[in-house]
């Protein structure tokens, strides 16, 4: 290799590692931001579900600074069940989207980490990679069963779960977020099992629990929170608890609350209703006065910033001018 092409290949090499490390340190932001949110701030924090790169947009632009990349959200827009029927692999590639189209520190569902303690940690290892800022880990078995279906909720042996958590923290240390979702009250086995599974999975090295419940009145939430003393953060899932006041949520010392699957199931009734009048009326005529206009749409996505990159990169000419 002669010295000019030594040099180019030199520079390549710096340009590479430059943006290695801008990359590392946005993600390194992020991580730190919903461990603030999770972790350390005395305020109660949302997390807003997103399920694809547009619903982490809007959410995004509602104002909220973090998301939950759901699994049963992810699932049914990509026309699975959420029964583990969509891989990791396909997991991680709309984590990326919504990453990248927020530019929010996303914690996300892991389910059960999709089988053994080595499925969780390369699934922990390849979410850091596209730039997740946390994963919940859930204490039933692969493969999981969305929590609202049936009654058939098998729960890991609590060692073998504590290996995946600790596994996870060996591969991902600090990089990423580690919550121990709680699925016990789920399956009926009560307020004793369910805290003693908090004490052990905290011991694993998990930085928060979830604790997860069906009831509608909110009083598992209250009496795990008041049992468990904050010994970790405290994260909830009131799908079934939406009447209850967040401000009971505060006073109990909840840290975050999860909006878990709500901009999913706003789009299905939206859609729904559009598809419905389209195809009765077969025309749009009466339709657009009750949706987004394309320049909303357009709008999110910043075609300004396109504009001005084209006149820099593709047409310099212009600007020398």
């Amino acid at each position: 290799m002669n010295i000019e092409a030594q040099g180019i290949g030199m520079q390549d090499h710096s340009q590479s590692l430059l943006a290695d490390c801008i990359d590392q340190s946005v993600d390194l932001s992020r991580v730190a931001t919903l461990r603030n949110q999770v972790c350390s701030s005395t305020e109660l924090s949302f997390l807003m579900e997103a399920h694809d790169g547009l619903s982490a947009a809007i959410a995004a632009r509602a104002g909220f600074k973090g998301l939950w990349a759901s699994g049963l959200s992810i699932a049914c827009s990509l026309g699975y069940r959420h029964a583990n029927e969509a891989s990791w692999c396909q997991l991680v590639d709309v984590v990326e989207r919504i990453v990248d189209s927020s530019q929010l520190p996303v914690l996300v569902d892991g389910d059960a980490g999709f089988g053994t303690f080595n499925s969780a940690r390369l699934l922990a290892r390849k979410l850091h990679q596209r730039g997740a800022a946390g994963v919940a880990l859930e204490d039933s078995c692969f493969p999981k069963l969305n929590s609202f279906v049936g009654d058939r909720y098998p729960l890991a042996d609590v060692d073998e779960f504590s290996g995946r958590l600790r596994a996870v923290k060996d591969t991902v240390a600090d990089d990423l977020l580690l919550v121990a979702r709680i699925e016990a009250l789920i399956a009926g086995h009560g307020m004793y099992e369910a805290i003693s599974r908090a004490h052990a999975y905290a011991e694993a090295g998990a930085d928060a629990i979830l604790i997860h419940s069906r009831r509608d009145c909110g009083d598992e939430v209250f009496s795990f929170a008041s049992s468990w003393k904050n010994k970790l953060p405290v994260v909830i899932i009131p799908t079934k608890q939406y009447r209850i006041l967040t401000s009971e949520y505060h006073r109990a010392r909840i840290s975050t609350i999860v909006w878990a699957n709500h901009s999913m199931r706003a789009a299905v009734a939206a859609m729904r209703q559009v598809c419905g009048r389209i195809f009765a009326g077969e025309n749009a005529a009466n339709i657009d006065l009750d949706i987004a206009t394309i320049d909303d749409v357009l709008t999110m996505f910043n075609y300004d910033e396109l504009t001005g990159a084209e006149a820099q990169y593709l047409h310099p000419e212009k600007l020398r001018q």
